[in-house]
């Protein structure tokens, strides 16, 4: 099932017929949206008793493909709440025994506290858990008013102590018999993405800055006559340099879909703004659902700029994308190379 190496050179993801993201935890629910031909919402429902979803400052999103008769599950990180994301998996009848294998993006809190509860839920024997080596960082944050917000690192030791099998890997990895790639590290080549300024990580003399993080990293499945679907957690490596990097190390030159966070919220970063928007038209993606710190300011600008594109994202709500006309030709062979870790 898994397979790695550091990146140089193409990797040909295996086309699926059907990839369905399942948006398990982000920022905001709201009940009241209306299904469309792609997202499906999750049916509007008040009493407390069977459960009602929860929203929450994190992210987890489920993706689900299938190729032929054979369905497999990835989990794309899993939220702030020790038992959000499994009681939201709970409620919209999902079952986490089906995963094959969990992805996390980085290593801030928000994104795999929530993998205690889903253990205990799943009981994960043997489970893959990809990320990459930095995530294991000691960090902080300090805030342009001197507020400092510690974010401290997964426990890996107790993780693999409830049955996740610990997989570090630095380039990509691919799963689920070469249909789904985990990125690795991102390359970095555009001007206005420089990472997370305000970031430290305790380094053995003492704190230094890790402006760059390196273990942002994204998921990415090839939807067969259509193309890319993306999945970015935070984008700390930039939105634009995640999709060209994924369109590079795969060959595949059209994006059907990115979603998830772009981090463009507040005054730090707003001014990306306008630069990544000129990219993300040039690139043109059939569909854009920004969500957890993408930023209101840039979620509004996407609707704007992109209102055949843009889908509001909440929680419960499923992506689905099928299988269609062949795609457009391949981008053009280029030598890889890796950023400096």
């Amino acid at each position: 099932m898994l397979g790695n190496s550091i990146l140089k050179g193409r990797i040909a993801l295996e086309p699926v017929d059907e990839a369905t993201v399942t948006v398990v935890v982000d920022n905001s629910i709201d009940v009241f949206l209306p299904s469309g031909a792609i997202a499906r919402r999750p049916k509007r429902a008040w009493d407390p008793a069977p459960g009602i979803l929860r929203a929450e400052h994190g992210l987890s999103l489920m993706l689900r493909v299938r190729s032929g008769s054979r369905t497999s599950t990835v989990l794309y990180d899993a939220g702030l709440g020790s038992a959000t994301a499994a009681h939201n998996l709970e409620v919209l009848s999902v079952e986490p025994r089906d995963l094959r294998a969990i992805v996390l993006s980085h290593g801030h809190i928000d994104h795999y506290t929530g993998l205690e509860g889903l253990v205990r839920r799943v009981g994960a024997s043997g489970l893959p858990l990809v990320l990459h080596p930095d995530a294991r960082r000691d960090r902080k944050i300090v805030f342009p008013d001197g507020e400092e917000l510690l974010t401290p690192p997964p426990s890996l030791s107790d993780l693999e102590q409830d049955g996740l099998k610990v997989v570090e890997e630095r380039g990509p990895t691919v799963l689920i018999d070469g249909a789904v790639m985990v990125t690795g590290e991102v390359e970095r080549h555009t001007e206005f993405e420089p990472g997370f300024p305000i970031q430290y990580w305790r380094s053995p003399g003492g704190w230094a800055p890790d402006f760059a993080v390196h273990d942002d990293q994204a998921v990415v499945v090839n939807v067969r006559g259509r193309g890319l679907v993306i999945l970015s957690a935070c984008s700390h490596a930039g939105i634009i340099n995640i999709i060209r990097f994924a369109q590079r190390i795969t060959g595949v030159e059209r994006v059907l879909a990115v979603i998830g966070g772009f981090h463009l919220t507040g005054p730090l970063f707003e001014p990306r703004i306008p630069e990544t928007m000129d990219a993300l038209l040039a690139i043109a993606p059939e569909v854009v659902a920004p969500g957890h710190c993408t930023g209101w300011k840039a979620i509004h600008e996407i609707a704007r700029r992109m209102p055949n594109a843009f889908i509001q994202s909440s929680v419960g709500t499923a992506y689905e994308f099928e299988s269609g006309a062949e795609a457009g030709p391949l981008a053009p062979s280029c030598g890889m190379t890796r950023s400096a870790p």
